[in-house]
């Protein structure tokens, strides 16, 4: 059978359907809201509309009666979320926070927003998140905190990393972007941490365009986080805040038509996870006769929510490259509806480890001298040259693949379609190294 890469017919041309979440339910609370005129209630100055309007404090109080957190900060962004947490700690210039090269910018570079310095350490080989023994070996007398991510739906190693933060007297910032609705234990991620962060970009489980929540037990977190949020500077003097560590504002406010999506899509999250583990299981079923193939594994006592489904590929059993082996199956499969510019979901490896990004090659942000990586101390173990996190660069240059097939848009036909593909590629792997 000749391959698609070849030249060979495709296993499907047809695009797969688009992963639409927005209803009419979302239509009517929209209009709702256009109707009443109010389409941001926020104030810039200490008053009841500091905290924002109606839709978005709706949001906030049924976030976190959903996640069984005290707090809930709406912002614009998980970005933007990040960036508050990382204010609201307290964090000063030349102070280091230990992140994972393996993530999404944002994580690293929110340090960087008030002057503090990203540390990398490497991740866990079997589960991809930020591993507690690299992280034990990153501390210094700089570390004040410890930036964690839920990488592709799969919760930290809670225990263990809360316990090293514990013994070090450090704050740990929960980036929950990917896994909504995952659980370590009885417990939420996103309320694992001091802080935790959620996302409802376009792309997300659930989303509302752009967005983010803040969450925190914490109540003196909580309002510094909100303050940061909307302008502190010029509300800390009628508030009667004293501490003014990092009170200088950003407009990170959350519009009420946002809030109001958010709050439908809420409601549909418990379903939207339910069909992504009935697509993973299938997917599972069969990938797990390519012997090349090591499916994900699932931390123990762990919910995962496969924002992405991220396997691993051994290049010695399959006698080929993981590099040719996927872009064969790409070959083989189209992009989905709504996405063509985006390509084929499925690729190699997931970002460049971010300590490899001209940013930090370079060492420049604020101006031309490189501050703030131009006041790190003499204590410090920055580093940031090629091969600091081996398994991390393992991985994506070698054998970690990821895919979105999961996503619930996609019919047990769809998914036939996918195997297939992967499975004409295996058993024609040695027509790839011709």
């Amino acid at each position: 059978m000749k391959l698609a890469i070849h030249g060979g017919k495709p296993v499907r041309e047809k695009p797969f359907p688009a992963h639409i979440t927005i209803g009419e339910e979302e239509k009517e609370a929209v209009s709702k809201v256009l109707d009443s005129g109010i389409l941001s209630k926020y104030l810039g100055t200490w008053h009841p509309d500091f905290y924002g309007g109606p839709q978005v404090r709706a949001l906030e109080e049924e976030w976190s009666d959903y996640f069984g957190i005290k707090h809930t900060v709406a912002v614009n962004s998980c970005t933007s979320g990040l960036y508050c947490a990382v204010g609201a700690i307290g964090i000063e210039p030349g102070d280091e926070i230990i992140v994972t090269p393996y993530t999404m910018s944002a994580t690293a570079t929110a340090p960087l927003i008030f002057n503090a310095i990203p540390v990398f350490a490497d991740i866990e080989e079997d589960y991809f998140c930020l591993d507690p023994v690299a992280v034990e070996k990153q501390i210094t007398p700089m570390t004040r905190a410890l930036m964690v991510v839920d990488l592709f739906g799969l919760p930290f190693d809670a225990d263990r990393i809360k316990a090293i933060a514990k013994n070090h007297g450090l704050y740990v910032i929960e980036d929950t972007a990917q896994a909504p609705g995952a659980k370590y234990g009885n417990r939420f991620a996103g309320t694992l941490a001091d802080i935790g962060v959620f996302s409802l970009n376009y792309h997300k489980h659930i989303h509302c365009g752009e967005g983010g929540l803040v969450v925190t037990d914490n109540d003196e977190l909580a309002e510094k986080i909100r303050l940061i949020r909307n302008h502190a500077e010029a509300v800390v003097e009628a508030k009667g805040t004293k501490d003014l560590i990092n009170m200088i504002g950003f407009n990170f406010r959350m519009t009420e038509v946002e809030a109001a999506i958010a709050r439908c899509q809420l409601k549909k999250l418990p379903g939207l996870i339910h069909k992504r583990l009935e697509n993973v299981k299938y997917l599972e079923k069969k990938l797990s006769g390519i012997k090349a193939i090591t499916l994900p594994k699932v931390r123990e006592n762990s919910l995962h929510v496969y924002y992405q489904h991220a396997c691993r590929f051994d290049e010695q059993i399959a006698g080929t490259s993981r590099n040719l082996f996927i872009e064969a199956v790409r070959a083989e499969l189209p992009h989905y509806e709504l996405r063509e510019t985006e390509g084929v979901k499925l690729g190699c490896g997931y970002v460049k480890p971010l300590y490899l990004q001209p940013l930090y090659q370079k060492r420049i942000v604020y101006g031309k001298k490189g501050y703030p990586f131009s006041e790190v101390k003499k204590e410090s173990k920055l580093d940031y040259s090629e091969g600091l996190c081996s398994v991390t660069e393992r991985m994506h240059n070698k054998e970690l693949f990821t895919h979105e097939f999961m996503v619930p848009s996609m019919t047990e036909n769809d998914l036939y379609d996918v195997i297939t593909a992967f499975e004409k590629v295996w058993e024609n792997r040695n027509l790839l190294n011709g």
